[in-house]
């Protein structure tokens, strides 16, 4: 009886410790997460952009920018709003840094377009660098001008405080892999991923990227 009792006794003490060690680890896991807000015109081609990222867990579409509580993609689309189309970048610093991820979102966009983005025009298109404290922005504003620099012309690009992120509708996220087939889109029924390639490429956006940052552009064609 003792045994048994000593046996009972041993196995939940282990259970408790393996307990202990995971609320232990999951908040060390958490922590080296850290997530970069940018706005660079069509969401559905930034984050498929830095989805592609060694060291970027996910990249979530959404708003961010304006006062409007829980917009829609039909009132910020419509520009009523102030929000602009923006991605949560969550990436591991260990892994990739904030600066490197700031000087590839610089090459990724026309940083001299103040009307919008390639084909997508309207200020809910422009783009932005979202920041929380004096330490990012000051990063956010050396990179900006080291991409100044290089591009050799100005660049209207905004350093902007962070404001509350809207998470997009659920058919916005991962548009430019998904499989489902839309019946009624510009381009006739496809998958959501044929007419996001379509799309992509009729905007322009890698051609002009190209144009801007040659060899230094790293996701063109992606």
């Amino acid at each position: 009886m003792f045994e048994r009792f000593r046996n009972t006794k041993m196995a939940i003490l282990s259970m408790a410790i393996a307990i202990g060690l995971l609320v232990e680890v999951n908040p060390l896991q958490a922590q080296s997460q850290e997530t970069l807000t940018v706005a660079g015109g069509c969401f559905w081609c930034v984050e498929a952009d830095f989805e592609k990222v060694e060291g970027v867990s996910e990249v979530v579409s959404g708003y961010t920018g304006g006062a409007v509580k829980n917009p829609t993609y039909k009132q910020v689309s419509r520009g009523a709003t102030d929000h602009l189309e923006a991605v949560e970048i969550m990436f591991d610093p260990a892994k990739v840094s904030r600066e490197t991820l700031l000087e590839m979102f610089m090459r990724s966009i026309d940083p001299t377009d103040a009307g919008g983005q390639f084909c997508d025009r309207g200020a809910h298109y422009t783009t932005a660098i979202f920041v929380e404290d004096a330490q990012e922005r000051a990063l956010a504003e050396k990179v900006i001008a080291e991409a100044e620099a290089d591009l050799g012309r100005d660049i209207v690009t905004p350093v902007l405080p962070k404001k509350e992120f809207y998470k997009a509708e659920k058919y916005h996220q991962d548009y430019y892999k998904s499989q489902e087939v839309v019946l009624f889109t510009r381009f006739g029924p496809t998958t959501r991923a044929k007419a996001y390639e379509k799309y992509r490429q009729g905007c322009g956006r890698d051609a002009r990227v190209r144009q801007l940052w040659g060899d230094d552009a790293p996701f063109v064609g992606s």
